[in-house]
């Protein structure tokens, strides 16, 4: 995920300096798991499919409630291969939210369809569903494209509306695609996400609450015969043999190694689920009456990937990001532009204005949240915001 990021300070502050993630910790925890889930994979040599990867998907599949999982390179490329699933090209509307990670767009248009966003919600920022509404019956008005699938995207580790989402869809026919890239472990209404979508994908990528250490993704469907098919195409279109190319597919596996890694980071997922969301409920605590922080989705637990609060204006933000860099605090801004701003998709853009997630973007700031965050550093992360809130009069 590519990011604007303030670091620490060059010169150390009195007090240790607050990362924005800390690989190097968890890493310490879970050594001699993580070495020995690696060198069994060094002893066999399976690289490519390996049986660590078979035993990730079966354990992924069982956390996430879904009857099938399949293990790809990347979250992107379990988007792409979703769509490339369901034949989705040229003159086909893939909705999906404006205000989310560039590869949520990308993918449709790698397909040559086109992406139509849609704006989010002010405070959970969510895709609102009134506006997918609206954006739906112009694109059938207009008759230019053709209405074929909406993409949910699970921002920041809380859920989507999917109850509203998964009905508008059955009305419009249109296939459903999880963006959880940034939510596994969440759950909804006590379900875990991963089987309210036609398909679902999730991202391995390092900075995820479930992170490799390298680019990884996985999919999930309920569905026997898209799962046939999601793993057909991970592996260049083949059929039953190796040599039987059945279809146009790509080279989308996940190597052996990346998954003995992620089955090592499973052993404390749970715990680190847990500290996620004591880091949260500690920054509710702390800033709840000082700026706006995030609104929790109804009957929901988030896995916290982000937690993002919003400045009153983006001078505001600037100069927060400033004060928390010289006291030793890192923070980022997800995201600085929303995707129908960004150059790249300014031709396949209609030109509506999307007024929450132009804002958004000018105001949001994110905090540190890991598992290895102590109370004694969240405090330090709140006393640095509270400082330059105080410092700068900006209440």
């Amino acid at each position: 995920m590519s990011v604007i990021q303030k670091p620490e300070a060059a010169s150390a502050p009195a007090a240790s300096p607050v990362p924005f993630l800390d690989l190097r910790a968890q890493q310490a925890r879970i050594g001699p798991e993580m070495r020995r889930r690696v060198d069994a994979v060094l002893a066999h040599c399976q690289f490519v499919m390996g049986p660590e990867v078979a035993e990730l998907e079966a354990e992924l599949a069982r956390r996430a409630g879904a009857a099938h999982c399949i293990s790809v390179s990347s979250g992107t490329d379990a988007l792409l291969i979703a769509m490339m699933a369901e034949n989705i090209g040229p003159g086909d509307a893939v909705f999906l939210p404006a205000f989310t990670y560039t590869a949520t767009a990308e993918t449709p248009l790698l397909l040559r369809a086109t992406p139509v966003f849609v704006d989010i919600d002010p405070r959970t920022f969510q895709m609102d569903m009134a506006d997918l509404e609206a954006r739906i019956a112009r694109v059938r008005a207009e008759g230019r494209l053709r209405p074929r699938a909406v993409i949910g995207v699970d921002l920041f580790g809380q859920p989507a509306d999917w109850d509203t989402l998964t009905e508008i869809a059955r009305r419009h026919d249109l296939v459903t695609i999880d963006d959880c890239a940034q939510a596994f472990g969440a759950r909804l209404h006590g379900r875990p996400l991963g089987s309210q979508a036609d398909a679902t994908a999730i991202s391995f990528f390092p900075s995820k609450p479930l992170g490799g250490y390298g680019d990884g993704g996985a999919m999930f469907t309920e569905s026997a015969e898209r799962a046939a098919l999601y793993r057909s195409l991970r592996t260049h279109g083949e059929g039953v043999q190796r040599y039987d190319v059945q279809r146009i597919g790509i080279n989308g596996r996940l190597d052996t190694l990346q998954a003995a890694v992620l089955l090592a980071k499973l052993s404390v997922f749970d715990e680190e689920l847990a500290a996620r969301e004591r880091v949260a409920r500690h920054y509710d605590a702390r800033l709840g009456n000082l700026l706006e922080t995030p609104a929790r989705v109804p009957d929901s637990d988030a896995a916290w990937a982000v937690y993002a609060v919003l400045m009153p204006n983006g001078e505001a933000r600037a100069r927060v990001q400033d004060a928390c860099s010289a006291a030793g605090v890192a923070t980022a801004i997800y995201y600085p532009k929303p995707l129908h701003h960004q150059p790249a998709y300014a031709a396949a853009h209609d030109g509506s204005r999307l007024p929450v997630s132009e804002d958004v973007a000018t105001r949001i700031m994110a905090l540190p949240i890991h598992p290895d965050l102590s109370d004694a550093q969240c405090d330090q992360v709140c006393d640095a915001v509270t400082a330059a809130f105080a410092q700068a009069a900006l209440r």
